[in-house]
């Protein structure tokens, strides 16, 4: 009997050793350089522990450290996955067929997906200055230079980075930019993401910055204005990295109904563009593009929204621009507003 415990005390050991190796000490090693694999990225246990000592350690609106070499990541030898495509497609409003469809190049949105996991490591960095905890997804200018369907044609490389840091009156925004690199090392996608690390101590009037795109609006034309009214799913497949680990804290809520949840920003851009290109066709977000959208009142579920897009008068700008909306059912205040221009 005696013999069977030790036997199972030194499995144990054996183990727990092996585990801490594995998801703890390499997974450090690893995120203590610039380029990883896409085989070898750290294991989402470490990264989530990391998240939740940032949380607990870092109080939300408050810029720390001081000015060191802007935190970064870039992944290497990425290749698109069909599963994981047809996963997103089908949740992102184009349908799990559309991969197989003629003349469809790879969803706007879908690199952004992809680096996922870098931006979640980027947000536990040691040098990234915010607490990851709260970002709000605010504004983002997303191009393409060359159609992004030249990903399949060989592995590629993601990068994420940190480009800066503003404080405003309700809190501390950074610029992280993402990006996807074909194998000929021709930049084919970027996206520039603007997050919010609210104050919630400080009392200002929330408000919405004005950017260009907003203040140049154009009254929608009644013989171009094209709307769509979509159902909001209870849970959206589709979750945006800085939120994840919040809506996992607070999962036994929203199981019993206890409090709403908020709709994945990433959800709400990647179905407009999606119902756009099924009514307005593939030409209009054919590279090289530049599609700029603000984030305003947060969409909780359920619900129903209504999708509007517009053409701007020609006379108002060099090239033909398309002008898009997420409002809420019947004329409500809008979460989502943006502009499709060529580059």
């Amino acid at each position: 009997m005696g013999n069977a415990q030790s036997y199972i005390v030194a499995s144990l050991s054996v183990c727990s050793v092996y585990l801490v190796y594995v998801h703890v000490y390499c997974a450090h090693k690893l995120l203590k350089t610039t380029e990883l694999h896409s085989d070898k990225l750290p294991s989402d246990a470490y990264v989530y522990m990391k998240y939740l000592s940032r949380r607990v350690t870092r109080r939300a609106g408050c810029l720390y450290g001081t000015e060191k070499q802007e935190a970064g990541y870039t992944v290497v030898s990425c290749r698109v996955e069909d599963a994981l495509l047809r996963r997103f497609c089908s949740a992102a409003g184009y349908g799990w067929d559309y991969p197989d469809s003629e003349y469809r190049d790879i969803p706007l949105c879908f690199p952004e997906f992809l680096c996922g996991r870098p931006l979640l490591m980027l947000l536990t960095h040691e040098n990234f200055r915010l607490s990851p905890a709260g970002l709000v997804h605010v504004r983002q200018s997303l191009k393409t230079f060359q159609p992004i369907d030249e990903l399949k044609k060989g592995p590629f490389t993601l990068r994420v980075q940190v480009l800066g840091y503003q404080p405003t009156d309700l809190g501390v925004e950074v610029d992280i930019c993402l990006s996807a690199t074909s194998r000929s090392r021709c930049v084919v996608w970027e996206s520039i993401l603007t997050l919010l690390s609210e104050n919630k101590l400080h009392k200002a009037i929330r408000c919405s910055p004005k950017n260009e795109n907003e203040s140049e609006k154009d009254e929608p034309a009644p013989d171009t204005l094209k709307q769509v009214e979509l159902k909001v799913p209870w849970t959206p497949d589709l979750k945006c990295t800085w939120s994840f680990p919040c809506k996992l804290l607070s999962l036994p809520a929203r199981l019993f109904r206890f409090t709403p949840h908020r709709v994945p920003s990433l959800w709400m851009f990647s179905v407009c563009l999606a119902e756009i290109e099924k009514h307005k066709g593939v030409k209009v977000i054919t590279a090289p593009i530049t599609v700029t959208a603000q984030f305003k009142e947060p969409l909780l579920v359920p619900g129903k929204v209504t999708v509007s897009f517009w053409e701007a008068p020609e006379n108002k700008h060099q090239s033909q621009s398309l002008y898009f909306q997420m409002q809420q059912h019947r004329g409500g205040k809008a979460h989502l507003v943006g502009l499709i221009s060529r580059c």
